[in-house]
């Protein structure tokens, strides 16, 4: 008689520790605290790691697609008429990117590096060669040297005598590789021999592989040895915050929104949820710029800061970073003016903004904050107009006028990727092992409430050869339960170390958006 009660309330407390225990980790979410701990720990760079290395010299899944604007009536244009371009493109190059001179500085707290850039041309990926294509666009060395002599009439008028004995148009026309990769103006040189700081060559991505950032891990501190920009008007404007653009933080949510420094824009954008995607079996948050970034002033107050005067703030769409381009009417936007006023895509023939194609998106997985896939999009564009002090642009018009957009993609490779669904799965299973506990507390109430209700039936009707039959059968679920349990913790403590692995996919993953 005494067996069976004793195994009935050994059946009785084993149930309830399991139910107390899990429902108290689910409540206090111990494992999920204890996963995502570990999941900030292995995303900290530390020198002479292996996710050092990886940082500093990524894999290169990076292409970079360029894209022209032809200009096809220069002749109407300069009498008026409404410009008409063609897209021409993509030439693609693949993207390599490596780190030098890093530092660990701050009591290695944070880390200093120069972020560098090679590019290698992929003919099976592009429309033609760069070297033979030719592009008529606006000639841009030529208007940013109007801009600045336009302030003074012997400026002006030493600039109309040297642009007209060099024969030297508001137009040029130029192979893919000289406006990508740079050409000796002759305008450039005539203006050199009175001005030393002026540089002789001229191209889009001239000295655009080099830049030096200080990281507190992955946020920008400083960017050429400056904490505040001194571009803009504001001291928000001005201000140095955010990602580098490879590096985010994991457990993203949807409600919060990322910063990230962009030198090409020359100011912190930032990016908003948009929906859910997947990326290769990897569920992913995408994450798109608002068209409150380049809204106007009237739209978005805070964006007055980046007027480069009052009478110089443009509309929705669009931003003059000539503060940054030493002085050059350089305005940026998205391609064909998408998330731009309609202003800007009639004044120009050819634009037709897409979401599909113009769009820039980051596609981040929440729980790692691993980038999946990404495009950057951005449009180069020289406002043009009439200039004081040059008949040649008395018939123009004031037009932000298209020169070139690039594409810049990543998505994660097939291999990383199974990786990365490994991991989250791993991530999954120990996050909700409680669960696992409750639901064995459960088949053990379940047995103990069978076994209350056959010891109440067989009360009176008990015998001695009933003695070993209880205990087997109620010694049997204990023993099977006991077993599963210790099974957990065995697969548990397996699985913890593979935690380690996340410091190398959450490196390889990060390419997007360094400097420019």
């Amino acid at each position: 008689m005494s067996r069976r009660p004793f195994a009935i309330y050994t059946v009785g407390a084993l149930c309830a520790l399991l139910l107390v225990c899990g429902i108290g980790l689910i409540l206090g979410q111990v494992f999920r605290t204890l996963m995502h701990n570990r999941l900030k720990k292995e995303i900290v760079l530390v020198e002479g790691s292996r996710v050092f290395e990886s940082w500093k010299r990524p894999p290169p899944p990076v292409f970079m697609e360029y894209f022209f604007f032809n200009v096809t009536n220069v002749d109407e244009i300069l009498k008026g008429a409404k410009p008409i371009v063609t897209q021409v493109g993509p030439y693609t190059y693949r993207e390599y990117r490596y780190k030098d001179n890093v530092t660990m500085v701050e009591n290695g707290t944070m880390v200093s590096a120069y972020n560098t850039k090679s590019f290698v041309f992929l003919l099976e990926k592009s429309v033609g060669d760069p070297t033979v294509d030719n592009i008529t666009t606006v000639n841009i060395p030529a208007w940013a040297a109007m801009n600045k002599a336009k302030i003074s009439f012997f400026r002006s008028s030493m600039l109309n005598m040297w642009m007209n004995s060099l024969r030297t148009g508001l137009f040029t026309t130029r192979t893919v590789h000289e406006l990508l990769w740079g050409y000796e103006d002759s305008l450039l040189v005539k203006i050199s021999t009175t001005n030393r700081e002026v540089e002789k060559d001229f191209g889009l991505m001239i000295k655009v592989n080099v830049c030096f950032n200080y990281l507190d891990y992955g946020r920008v501190k400083t960017w050429k040895g400056q904490r505040q920009l001194t571009f803009w008007s504001t001291n928000e404007s001005n201000s140095i915050a955010g990602s580098d653009g490879s590096a985010f933080h994991p457990l993203l949510n949807k409600d919060e929104r990322i910063y990230i420094f962009t030198p090409d824009l020359c100011r912190t954008i930032y990016m908003d949820f948009e929906k859910d995607v997947v990326v290769k079996g990897i569920p992913a948050y995408r994450f798109t710029p608002p068209s409150s970034v380049l809204a106007s002033k009237e739209e978005n107050p805070a964006n007055e800061g980046f007027c480069v005067t009052s009478n110089e703030c443009l509309g929705t769409g669009v931003l003059k970073v000539s503060p940054c381009r030493k002085g050059a009417p350089v305005v940026a936007s998205f391609p064909h003016f998408y998330l731009g006023e309609d202003k800007y895509i009639d004044a120009i023939g050819g634009m037709s903004p897409q979401r599909e194609h113009h769009q820039t998106f980051l596609d981040l997985n929440p729980t790692t904050g691993i980038i999946v896939r990404a495009n950057k999009r951005a449009q180069v564009n020289i406002l043009v107009g009439r200039v004081v002090g040059f008949p040649k642009t008395k018939n123009l018009t004031e037009t932000i006028f298209p020169v070139m957009f690039l594409n810049e993609s990543v998505e994660i490779d097939d291999a990383s990727a199974m990786r990365v669904q490994k991991l989250l799965l791993i991530t999954k299973l120990v996050s909700n092992f409680p669960l696992f506990i409750v639901g064995l507390g459960g088949i053990m109430l379940m047995i103990f409430i069978v076994l209350l209700f056959r010891a109440h039936k067989q009360k009176k009707e008990v015998k001695r050869i009933e003695f070993t039959k209880p205990y087997c059968a109620v010694s049997l679920p204990v023993f099977f339960c006991l077993f599963v349990l210790l099974l957990c913790f065995i697969i548990l403590h397996c699985l913890l170390p593979e935690m380690h692995h996340l410091s190398n996919f959450s490196k390889h993953n990060k390419h997007l958006m360094p400097c420019y």
